[in-house]
């Protein structure tokens, strides 16, 4: 079970990373190659744009974390019950950075970046309680 959530966040974390890579490499042509680039600076600081580049800096974070949690998962012995949790919070926090983008291009309600900031901050403290109560 363990050996299964932990890959879990590892995989998705990967995968997610990739995708926010991809969309990373697309906001670097639209700011340096697109024949309307100039227009594109012009509005980077502000809205649609500056709402992108947060998801994108935010989706690379947010796996990262991830793939960090998944491996202590894998390497320590947390207690089950914590590991299931911090997993499952964690995988909920990618929720934010998918969030920014689906009201940035999509005008979606900002109540998925609630639950995705909220989950990763539960990862991160069921996490630590887990590792506190590892044996010594």
């Amino acid at each position: 079970m363990r050996n299964r959530i932990g890959k879990l966040n590892i995989s998705v974390g990967l995968l997610v990373m990739a995708a926010f890579m991809a969309y990373g490499f697309w906001l670097i042509y639209m700011r340096d190659f697109h024949p309307n680039k100039e227009a594109w600076i012009a509005a980077s600081d502000m809205g649609k744009h500056f709402e992108s580049r947060i998801a994108h800096v935010h989706g690379n974070l947010f796996s990262i974390i991830n793939i960090i949690y998944g491996y202590l998962i894998l390497t320590l012995p947390i207690p089950s019950g914590y590991a299931k949790l911090a997993s499952i919070f964690a995988l909920g926090g990618l929720l934010m950075p998918l969030g920014i983008l689906a009201e940035a291009h999509f005008g979606a309600p900002y109540y998925l970046v609630l639950v995705g900031a909220i989950s990763i901050i539960l990862a991160t403290l069921t996490l630590a309680i887990g590792v506190l109560r590892l044996e010594e």
